[in-house]
């Protein structure tokens, strides 16, 4: 059987509905080269692992209580063959049947240890929904290379600045095969992508936005669960980049009230609904203070974390790449 230079990992559970939008996809991709695809399935009750199955995948079945966003996505590579690894969520959609092309030739560039596609929303989301993922950075229809120029640049970084270098997006990403087999995800409980980005970066590598492959991701959030993700969000910033998204009152307030202007703004161009703009400043809201809370120390105990190192960035790989 000949070698695929590409290998699609995807982690699922109970993801069918979504998987039946996504593997129709999958089958149209032209690609020269071969592709595999894999998938570790945390034990899902419906009909994902079958239907996965039906699509080619080899299929892995463990615990639900075994999945790690970092280890299971370590887990699928060391059983994919590939020369290039593609990760989807299970609810992307991969636009064009030129997707995994446009996501392998950035690697013509040999610094360049990974990639991400451009994020959109979904056909049909709310202004709500649609208007955040416009506005996130990985909404760029601009291709660029980011590189770490010394590790000293990067002490004297803001909080902003970092994450702006480092930000990676496993939701549809590629990643160089032997670069993940020495740099592996590291185990956190959140941000896996961002913490790896940083790792391969320190290490003398380049990350590639690829504004020409986009994805369809999003998520309609309601207060609660807009509270929840933004504080987990925030914790990871805290503790990652030691970065506090909303460090006080004032700067929650001056959030909420941007983030309404946006939202206001959008509607304007996009078309008004009352259900949008009631339900506004409640999803704000509670975005903001989401933010604000992990900002402050609620939230996630990342103690074991930062015992194991593995937030610790490789600067000694760093200096021997030629970059201290």
């Amino acid at each position: 059987m000949s070698i695929p230079k590409v290998s699609i990992l995807i982690p699922t559970f109970n993801g069918e509905g979504d998987l039946r939008r996504l593997l129709p996809a999958l089958a149209e991709q032209r690609f020269e080269g071969g592709l595999e695809c894999l998938a570790i399935d945390s034990s899902s009750g419906d009909g994902t692992v079958p239907l996965l199955e039906a699509a080619g995948f080899s299929v892995t079945v463990i615990p639900s209580s075994e999945f790690g966003h970092g280890r299971t996505r370590n887990a699928l590579a060391e059983r994919a063959r590939g020369e290039y690894l593609i990760f989807l969520s299970q609810d992307a959609m991969p636009l064009g049947a030129d997707f995994v092309a446009r996501m392998v030739a950035p690697f013509a560039d040999a610094t360049v240890a990974g990639v991400t596609a451009r994020v959109l929303p979904n056909e049909g989301d709310d202004v709500l929904t649609a208007r955040t993922v416009e506005d996130s950075p990985e909404a760029s229809d601009r291709s660029e290379t980011r590189r770490w120029s010394s590790p000293s640049d990067y002490d004297g970084m803001t909080g902003p600045e970092r994450i702006a270098l480092l930000r990676f997006n496993n939701v549809a990403s590629c990643i160089r095969a032997r670069v993940l087999a020495e740099l592996p995800f590291p185990e956190v409980p959140f941000g896996e992508d961002f913490a790896w980005a940083a790792r391969a970066m320190a290490s003398g590598h380049a990350i590639h936005h690829a504004g020409d492959a986009s994805v369809q991701h999003a998520h309609r959030y309601g207060p609660r669960a807009a509270f929840d993700r933004y504080r987990i969000d925030a914790v990871f910033h805290r503790e990652f980049h030691g970065f506090a998204v909303r460090p006080g009152i004032l700067s929650a307030l001056r959030g909420i009230a941007f983030e309404l202007s946006r939202d206001l703004a959008y509607m304007g161009r996009h078309g008004v609904r009352v259900a949008d703009v009631l339900r506004a400043p409640f999803l704000r809201t509670a975005q903001v203070l989401g933010q604000y809370v992990g900002s402050r120390g609620g939230g996630d105990d990342w103690s074991e974390v930062r015992r194991s190192g593995a937030l610790d960035l490789d600067l000694k790989g760093a200096a021997s790449a030629g970059l201290s």
